[in-house]
């Protein structure tokens, strides 16, 4: 979808739905224009997003749904982008009329800091995007395995079952060169892009404290239109965390509490953009990043908690030799293995026993191959909203802080 056509949502998400963003919208524009001139609001406003962070975070910890799956990333998504709508109503409500300026130092590097933020994370929004599209090649392989081992309800011949283990075996070795190349094999070759093809405009090529555009070169400064060959999800983490620390007491006191907000945000960011490395084959995949958030912040053991669980799961022998931590790809990675090693070699007859056990790993690989089928599709409607989402609440904010800048 080109960037600069978006004017809200038309993609539905998994389980909040777009119905709320869309009511989160028209309270940024109605109640804070009622609210303009409240000093009590723009607290109240504040705490509120506190809690929305808190919340969200303290639901992902003791979620049902297994840690760095396709639902337990979908929940993570569909709160990242209500709390994105909470920020944006505090700088909106701010800009029109609670008299705080934007572009009042610190509040201005903080804003422009996470701004900036918010470009390295488009980034790593098209990469995710490439890395759901190869999982989808992937999910092909097993769809031709299933059809061979399937028999269209015959018995299964020497072919069929030749045609299924050749399918997998395919497969392994796709996911084998992932893993080696720490996702560049395959996901570099394409360089597409949620955004639109061709130049930059002009004000989206604006980043960082300095004003300074956002150039091509450098292994993280992409344009965010595209992947670059020699770009790296691990350094680009790093330079979204790089510098994030707490605001001290007395950023607090002269941004009127904005510095608050404006760190949360850009830790939830960080973290986001985390996790979704985390789960997704990626170029050159890591998760070596510094995390802290702390305690005094109501929503921080639950996210360091969060961070830590994945990164210590990241670090088991099974785990870390994988090109995604998603749980749909652990399952497949042990069912693919497991009707290799029935399927090879191919003898007949087969006993009663060998029968049963393919029939079991037949299912349990349909199983996979549906959850991914369905989960992905969503899965990438949600990263695509989050990538013009985010877009669209910079170039706001941007304008905010040059209306400051310059009030009428």
């Amino acid at each position: 979808m080109p960037t600069m056509d978006y004017q809200g949502s038309s993609l539905p998400f998994a389980s909040i739905g777009r119905s709320i963003l869309s009511i989160r919208r028209d309270q940024v524009h109605t109640v804070h224009a009622g609210r303009h001139h409240d000093p009590a609001a723009l607290d109240l406003d504040l705490e509120a997003l506190q809690k929305r962070v808190a919340d969200l975070f303290l639901d992902l910890s003791s979620s049902d749904d297994d840690l760095l799956s396709l639902a337990w990333v979908r929940k993570l998504l569909d709160g990242f982008l209500v709390c994105q709508e909470e920020f944006r109503g505090i700088l909106f409500g701010c800009s029109q009329g609670r008299r705080v300026n934007l572009s009042r130092p610190p509040l201005d590097r903080l804003l422009s800091d996470y701004f900036d933020r918010a470009v390295k994370a488009l980034d790593v929004c098209n990469a995710v995007r490439d890395g759901i599209d190869q999982l989808r090649r992937w999910r092909r392989h097993l769809e031709i395995a299933l059809a061979a081992l399937s028999g269209g309800g015959r018995t299964l011949g020497e072919g069929q079952l030749r045609r299924a283990r050749k399918a997998l075996t395919e497969l392994a070795i796709l996911m084998i060169d992932e893993k080696e190349a720490g996702g560049g094999s395959v996901l570099t070759l394409r360089n597409r892009s949620f955004g639109r093809a061709g130049k930059e405009p002009p004000h989206h090529r604006r980043a960082g404290s300095g004003g300074a555009a956002v150039s091509s070169s450098g292994h993280h400064r992409s344009l965010s239109w595209s992947v670059s060959r020699s770009w790296s999800a691990a350094r680009q983490l790093q330079a979204i965390g790089n510098n994030l620390t707490p605001p001290r007491g007395n950023e607090v006191t002269a941004t009127n509490g904005l510095a608050v907000p404006v760190f949360t945000m850009s830790s939830v960011l960080f973290f986001v953009m985390w996790a979704l490395v985390a789960a997704i084959p990626c170029q050159d995949r890591g998760l070596q990043t510094h995390f802290w958030v702390p305690r005094n912040f109501s929503w921080a053991a639950s996210i360091t908690s969060l961070h830590d669980r994945i990164f210590e799961e990241s670090k088991r022998k099974e785990r870390k030799s994988s090109c995604g931590m998603l749980k749909e790809i652990h399952h497949m990675e042990k069912c693919i293995r497991h009707l290799t090693e029935l399927l090879d070699p191919v003898d007949f007859p087969w006993t009663e026993g060998k029968e049963t056990e393919l029939r079991q790993g037949v299912e349990e690989l349909a199983e996979v191959c549906n959850t991914m089928k369905d989960g992905l599709e969503q899965l990438e409607r949600q990263v695509r909203e989050v990538f013009l989402r985010t877009v669209r609440s910079r170039t706001e904010g941007l304008d905010c802080l040059s209306k400051s800048h310059h009030p009428e």
